[in-house]
């Protein structure tokens, strides 16, 4: 059975994701299906309990920029933009670094690897506390619509996973940009909630 979090029990879920369960969580977007990123049976688990194909990659949620040196090759262009825009709905897709310790189910087995920020204060204090980078699609079925509250999350998987931590309505209501900075030229995968005018303000055009 799925439980319901209030904000005061954050430190419950982080507790869960660092025992390998799956938590849904509220970021400035949408609510993501969080699990341990390092972690090939907790990444596993959310392709399952999305029933999303094995081979669309995962977006992975860090605490602060820092942490992106430890996972991907950060380059100039994408210093840049995790200095402008993260924390916010900005997700980066670079290539992984040698030492990268994500399971490579979370980049669909490619030399890849997706990364954001979320500005989401709970969000943000539930990374702190969990310490480990989160896997963190939207949190409903693959292909349905994304959701911006808790029983929204509840509707679409309450059973299927340990815990939803609720911290209201989302404030941006659309998935994050998706941005790819592994080609010369920039590649925008996904529009989201930064516009493509700011991102061409900064590195030219997509």
């Amino acid at each position: 059975m799925t439980i319901l979090l209030t904000e005061a029990e954050i430190g419950r879920a982080a507790a869960l994701l660092r025992a390998g369960e799956l938590v849904a969580f509220p970021t400035e977007t949408v609510y993501g299906l969080g699990g341990d990123a390092t972690s090939d049976q907790a990444v596993a688990a959310i392709f399952a309990a999305k029933g999303r194909p094995r081979f669309n990659p995962l977006i992975v949620h860090l605490f602060k920029a820092e942490q992106a040196e430890n996972l991907a090759r950060v380059d100039g262009r994408a210093a840049l933009l995790m200095q402008r825009f993260w924390p916010g709905p900005l997700s980066l897709v670079l290539r992984r670094a040698p030492h990268c310790r994500v399971s490579l189910l979370a980049s669909a087995g490619l030399d890849t690897i997706a990364l954001r920020v979320p500005a989401h204060p709970l969000a943000q204090e539930l990374l702190r506390l969990t310490a480990l980078p989160i896997a963190a699609p939207s949190a409903n079925r693959s292909g349905r619509v994304s959701p911006t509250t808790a029983d929204h999350v509840m509707s679409e998987l309450g059973g299927g996973i340990a815990a939803v931590l609720d911290g209201g309505p989302c404030r941006v209501g659309v998935e994050s940009t998706v941005l790819d900075l592994t080609r010369p030229r920039p590649v925008l995968l996904r529009p989201g909630g930064v516009a493509p005018e700011e991102l061409e303000a900064l590195l030219g055009p997509l």
